[in-house]
């Protein structure tokens, strides 16, 4: 599924929602040179948010699609898994890892990642907590359940931020396992979008259940999630909260 996101490239990179500004911030706060290396940059959305905020970004990604749609936006971009990419003697004020850290392996992650960290660099694994409301929610459950009925994927069941930064809690865990970095920090950003019915429905088949569906199944369950929109007003207002991770490599 990690490489099933560059079928089309394009419309993911204008479908996913970029970066809180006080995130990427923080990313950047105390860096002195700003040599960033962005870990599954996928099609370069947080690469070039680092980049506008004065950051020399290098991505790596697994998927050539995506890869290649970085490169045409600007970010230099290397195709392998992190696990399996070279630094070739290169390391880095920063790594960061923008909706991505959960493809890398857990016991080679961090560890890769304080190799290629210069002392005082920071690595930060951040990434989206969202769901629409029950109004839409619950229709594209229905509907997903009915065109995949063998999915291990059965809808979106209720996913309270609690559950995520569980998530969150056992990268730090990890990162204070390579005992490389100082203690790790917690990171949460709340905010809020509002979605058109067609913005919503560019954005659904983006998402990694149904990246590899036939496009009849998708059809259908994009109608169902549609005509709901449609009864609320044609728009939605997603609440948004954005959590991470991040530490400082020690000397």
């Amino acid at each position: 599924m990690a490489e099933s996101f560059g079928t089309d490239a394009a419309a993911y990179d204008t479908a996913r929602p970029g970066y809180p500004v006080a995130l990427i911030a923080r990313v950047v706060h105390g860096l002195p040179d700003r040599e960033v290396l962005d870990v599954g940059c996928g099609t370069g959305i947080a690469a070039r948010q680092l980049q506008a905020a004065g950051c020399a970004v290098l991505g790596v990604e697994p998927d050539p699609r995506m890869a290649a749609f970085a490169r045409s936006r600007g970010i230099p971009t290397e195709v392998a898994t992190f696990e399996e990419w070279e630094p070739a003697g290169r390391t880095f004020d920063a790594v960061t890892a923008a909706q991505s850290w959960h493809w890398v392996d857990p016991e080679i992650g961090a560890a890769k990642a304080a190799r290629v960290l210069r002392p005082g660099g920071r690595l930060a694994v951040f990434g989206h907590v969202f769901e629409p409301p029950a109004e839409v929610a619950e229709p594209f459950a229905v509907a997903y359940r009915t065109a995949v009925p063998d999915s291990p994927f059965r809808g979106p069941a209720r996913r309270p931020v609690e559950a995520y930064r569980r998530l969150y809690d056992d990268v730090a865990d990890r990162i204070r396992g390579t005992g490389a970095f100082d203690e790790p920090q917690s990171w949460r950003f709340d905010w809020e979008r509002r979605y058109t019915r067609d913005e919503w429905l560019a954005l659904l088949p983006t998402t990694g259940g149904l990246t590899r569906l036939a496009r009849g199944l998708l059809q259908g369950i994009l109608d169902a999630v549609g005509a709901a929109i449609d009864s609320l007003g044609g728009g939605f207002t997603m609440e948004y909260t954005t959590l991470g991770t991040a530490a400082v490599r020690v000397g």
